[in-house]
């Protein structure tokens, strides 16, 4: 079986849970679940980050990617994970520069929460449907005007392109990734196995207000 290769990207005051889930998605993946101790993953899943040694994630724990920048191997699929870093990482030319190259060779393209804005401020959501993090929301519409930002949605997938909103929204985005690949079938399963719902619906978990009123 031909693994498909998952980059996540990490970068300081990266948030936990929008990087590990996906990985523990992508890892926890069978194909075959009578043999889940047997075989491995249909994702290969690998941490990116621009420099080698250790990321600090808000909250302080520490990650050591697998490779950087430099020396990733190409990929089939990219997540860009948020959190408080990516404030700083939109005034960073590097990674948008990475970005931008890894984007148009990968087959599927992914963000959860804020890291939608990376995506979006190095124009890789010109002319699609996009979501973010509910506190975002605004931050998104005001910044790319040529961004359809669905205020109602907990995942977005426009074409090859997946985003979700924040935090937690990532499994469930990441889930419908793998039912893209492998079918809704091994999806659930997946989400069986970690006792997690399977998302039913891409309608957004919280209630939230637009700005000037209005609740979504």
């Amino acid at each position: 079986m031909e693994r498909k290769r998952v980059g996540i990207v990490l970068f300081e005051d990266i948030e936990v849970l929008d990087f590990c889930g996906p990985f523990e998605v992508f890892s926890a993946t069978r194909v075959n679940e009578e043999k889940r101790h047997e075989e491995p993953s249909p994702f290969e899943v690998l941490l990116v980050a621009e420099n080698p040694g250790s990321v600090t994630t808000t909250g302080g724990m520490k990650v050591l990617p697998h490779y950087t920048f430099e020396n990733c191997p190409s990929l089939d699929i990219l997540v860009c994970p948020g959190g408080w870093g990516t404030r700083k990482e939109l005034k960073n030319p590097i990674m948008l520069h990475w970005l931008r190259a890894r984007a148009a060779e990968v087959e599927t393209l992914t963000a959860v929460c804020t890291g939608s804005m990376l995506l979006g401020f190095a124009g890789l959501l010109d002319g699609l449907h996009a979501t973010t993090h509910w506190r975002s929301l605004d931050w998104m519409r005001d910044s790319f005007p040529l961004v359809t930002v669905d205020y109602d949605k907990h995942f977005v997938k426009d074409g090859r392109v997946f985003t979700s909103a924040g935090i937690s929204a990532g499994i469930d985005m990441s889930l419908k990734v793998v039912a893209h690949y492998f079918g809704e079938d091994i999806a659930r399963a997946t989400a069986r196995h970690m006792e997690y719902p399977y998302p039913e619906s891409d309608a957004r978990r919280i209630r939230i207000w637009k700005q000037g009123g209005g609740q979504v």
